[in-house]
């Protein structure tokens, strides 16, 4: 087995001391940061401004956990899913979605998913570890070149809606995103990210209380409590007034609005109280809602609602000022658009 370390563990500051203790300049530190981050390369070889002997000498103690593209496939409408295979085999989804005026990466934070939404492809496949800072990272380096590549223009929006679910793997998650934001990773907006979680609200208020400068958004699909339970059973560990509670905390700390997903099944969610309740749970805090078309996963107990209820929950939420947008679906041929994920080929 390989015992070395994985040398994107390191801190800045760590890489500066470990050339230090090996009589090495720490200025060195410098340099193999820039590469392993902003440059993103996969090989010490190819560290072209630091000596054989130095090279070597990084080769004896690290390795460099990168991801590759196992598999690509490319839908009708330009969107693109990635099976990526990470340093010990196991395969996470990432992809990538155009529109005429942006591109976005939605990114996986986990193996798997924590939580046991039950219209999700992806909860089925339980979690089986956290992806690392640098993981989730890569997939965005990756998106894009594809962006480069494929639309001739470079990625806009990054959107933490892959697989997982990215308050479980809050420490990870996090680090990815500073190293996104940083002149020395990336050099993304923060106001171009958003994290979606199905709802845990002592992480909504950690990230709250670090004054974080990304956007919100909740998978909500039901502001009564019985129902959500139904498709979402851990919200009987995190119930409606919980969440709701954390959102207002969460709009008090960075005064940024939220942003509720919501799919309307038949027969689940489509009646008159839903539209109710989800009124009324809206009018906590600032926030819009997204209608999202249901994308299937073959079990049929799940059945996209009628236009009529769709248009019965636009009016009502629009005569109540709230802002309301649908969503229309992309990847769906490839098994890429929400709730798909699940490692299908």
């Amino acid at each position: 087995m390989d015992n070395k370390k994985d040398i994107r563990a390191l801190t800045k500051e760590q890489l500066r001391d470990f050339f230090v203790e090996n009589g090495d300049k720490s200025f060195r530190g410098n340099q193999v940061y820039e590469w392993l981050w902003s440059k993103s390369l996969h090989t010490f070889e190819d560290m072209t401004n630091i000596s054989k002997e130095t090279r070597e000498m990084l080769e004896a103690n690290f390795v460099i956990n990168h991801i590759k593209v196992d598999s690509m496939q490319k839908s009708a409408d330009g969107t693109i899913k990635n099976g990526i295979k990470l340093h010990d085999g196991f395969i996470v989804e990432s992809v990538l979605i155009p529109t005429k005026k942006r591109t976005t990466a939605c990114v996986s934070s986990q193996v798997g998913c924590s939580l046991d939404c039950k219209f999700c492809a992806t909860s089925r496949l339980k979690r089986m570890r956290n992806l690392n800072p640098d993981e989730i990272y890569d997939q965005v380096v990756i998106i894009d070149k594809q962006s480069r590549l494929y639309h001739n223009r470079k990625l806009t929006n990054i959107v933490f809606m892959g697989m997982g679910e990215p308050l479980m793997n809050y420490k990870n998650v996090m680090k990815s995103i500073e190293m996104i934001t940083s002149p020395e990773g990336l050099g993304m907006s923060s106001k171009r990210i958003t994290v979606s979680t199905s709802g845990v609200p002592k992480m909504i208020k950690m990230m709250a209380d670090e004054e974080v400068k990304f956007n919100l958004a909740v998978s909500l699909h039901s502001a009564i409590d019985e129902v959500r339970t139904s498709i979402m059973p851990f919200n009987t560990n995190f119930p409606l007034k919980d969440l709701k509670e954390s959102l207002e905390y969460w709009y008090e700390k960075t005064k940024r609005e939220i942003t509720y997903e919501y799919i309307v099944w038949e027969g689940i969610n489509d009646k008159r109280e839903d539209i109710t309740a989800l009124v009324e749970f809206c009018k906590a805090v600032p926030c819009k809602v997204n209608l999202i078309e249901y994308n299937p996963i073959d079990d049929g107990e799940f059945q996209q609602a009628s236009s009529s209820a769709i248009n019965n929950y636009i009016s009502n939420l629009e005569m109540n000022d709230i802002t309301v947008n649908v969503r229309k679906s992309r990847g769906k041929d490839i098994d890429a658009a929400c709730g798909q994920l699940a490692n299908k080929s």
